[in-house]
């Protein structure tokens, strides 16, 4: 397993200059202008404004040359400067990143907690009216489209009921916690502002359940379909002839081995939430890698995208990884020797 690891994070690397230069060269062959886009048209209309900019971002050398220095960067871990806000995009991607994993990461027990609950439920409950209610809900969280889903949720539990705040990370007189995580609610904890945290747990809660409603309706269909499957082997049949308590035999010896599969859609779940959700993000104002992303995009700011693309790809490479050694530390089976 040892071994197995090193090469896999050896291939990662390879696999993350593979990336960078594909995103490199396809952000490059976009038909667009990134100097009209960055430019006025005043500027525009002035050669030397416009020879200066190209020299400046290294828009007036071949695109192989562009690579070449950008990947000479990108190996000491310069990932560049971002056209649009002037900054290192090492430190825009810190700076809006911690957001995204905070939000992702309480999508996650949401779905994680739900989508099992639920699995579990229906797989017992099969083919009785319980089961027909969840499988109507995971079918509406793989079904609903997110911006809409979030749209609802913002009108019904903020705007007519006032249960949660609207948009945002934090109400818009509170401070910024102290701490200088990103996150929120750990900042919240570390500074010891309790009133902070439960103002940014609030915000929280109706973004993660839009986000989590989607991987959750996955985690449901998944693990009912593996609980089925479990349930009809011989060792489950011995464990219930031996008079075991039918709680005993899913909780203890059922759910384990049905519950591996779930870590791979679990995984790619979490995968996706923090690669951004652009529309979820821009509609409830949270300032995650999505809206980033979004910007980047928008403005042609070809140092951002890599940026992004690249911990979008870190994010896939190192979580698959992950639930790889997962996998063998759940079931010995299947430990790469």
């Amino acid at each position: 397993m040892l071994r197995y690891t090193v090469r896999r994070i050896a291939l990662m690397f390879v696999l993350l200059i593979g990336v960078s230069l594909m995103v490199f060269l396809i952000s490059n062959l976009v038909p667009s202008d990134p100097v009209a886009a960055n430019l006025s048209q005043t500027a525009m209309s002035d050669p030397q404004v416009v020879a200066v900019f190209k020299e400046k971002w290294g828009l007036d050398k071949p695109i192989l040359q562009q690579y070449w220095i950008y990947l000479q960067h990108l190996l000491k871990g310069d990932l560049g400067v971002s056209i649009r806000t002037g900054q290192p995009v090492a430190a825009d991607l810190m700076r809006y990143f911690p957001a995204t994993v905070e939000l992702s990461v309480f999508a996650m027990l949401i779905a994680i907690v739900f989508g099992i609950l639920f699995g579990v439920l229906s797989a017992v409950f099969r083919d009785k009216p319980l089961d027909q209610v969840v499988r109507g809900i995971s079918v509406s969280g793989v079904s609903i489209p997110s911006f809409w889903f979030s749209l609802l949720m913002l009108y019904v539990f903020f705007y007519k009921l006032g249960w949660f705040p609207g948009p945002g990370r934090l109400n818009a007189r509170a401070p910024t916690p102290v701490g200088g995580t990103g996150f929120y609610v750990l900042d919240s904890i570390l500074s010891g502002n309790f009133a902070l945290l439960s103002d940014a747990l609030s915000h929280l809660i109706l973004p993660a359940v839009v986000l989590g409603f989607f991987t959750m309706g996955l985690i449901t269909r998944q693990t009912r379909s593996n609980l089925l499957e479990v349930a009809s082997t011989d060792y489950i049949r011995a464990a219930r002839a031996k008079g075991m308590s039918e709680t005993r035999v899913i909780v203890r010896h059922a759910l384990g081995n049905a519950l591996i599969p779930v870590i791979t859609v679990a995984g790619m779940g979490f995968c996706n939430l923090l690669g951004g959700m652009v529309f979820v993000e821009k509609i409830f104002a949270w300032p995650g890698i999505g809206q980033y992303a979004y910007l980047s995009a928008t403005t042609l700011d070809f140092p951002a995208i890599c940026g992004v693309s690249l911990l979008v790809a870190a994010n896939y490479v190192v979580i698959n990884l992950l639930i790889d050694i997962l996998y063998g530390i759940i079931d010995p089976r299947t430990r790469y020797q």
